[in-house]
C-alpha cells in the first residue's frame, strides 16, 4: 500500500509564494516519476510540473519561470514551489507519483486548496 499526503496550500496575496509538499509513505521500491496538477472549479484536471527520478523537470507553459518541482529521495518527497501567484491559480493541488511497490502504479494525494486573492 503506498499513500501521498500533499501539505502546504492556503490563501495569499497575488504576487506571493507558497511552498506545497508532498510525501509518499508505503511499501515503495522505487518512485520513477513524480508529478503535480491541479483543478479548478468546473474545469479538467491539468498537469503543471513533472519530475523524473533522473531530476529531469518539465513545466506547464502557465506556470515557467514562476513554479519549481523538485524532490528529496531519502525522504521519498517532493516539493512545489510557487512564486508570483495568479489568481488564475487557484484549484486543488494534487501530487501524483508513478511508483513501484508490489507492482508498478499511480498513486494520487488527496489534494491540497491554494487560493490566491486579487
Amino acid at each position: 500500500q503506498v499513500q501521498l499526503v500533499e501539505s502546504g496550500g492556503g490563501l495569499v496575496q497575488a504576487g506571493g509564494s507558497l511552498p506545497l509538499s508532498c510525501v509518499a509513505s508505503g511499501n515503495i521500491f522505487s518512485i520513477n516519476t513524480m508529478k503535480w496538477y491541479r483543478q479548478a472549479p468546473g474545469k479538467q484536471r491539468d498537469l503543471v510540473a513533472t519530475i523524473t527520478s533522473e531530476g529531469i523537470r518539465n513545466y506547464a507553459d502557465s506556470v515557467k519561470g514562476r513554479f519549481t518541482i523538485s524532490s528529496d529521495n531519502s525522504t521519498n518527497t517532493v516539493y512545489l514551489q510557487m512564486n508570483s501567484l495568479k489568481p488564475e491559480d487557484t484549484a486543488v493541488y494534487y501530487c501524483n507519483g508513478y511508483i513501484r511497490s508490489k507492482y508498478l502504479g499511480s498513486y494520487w494525494g488527496q489534494g491540497t486548496q491554494v487560493t490566491v486573492s486579487s
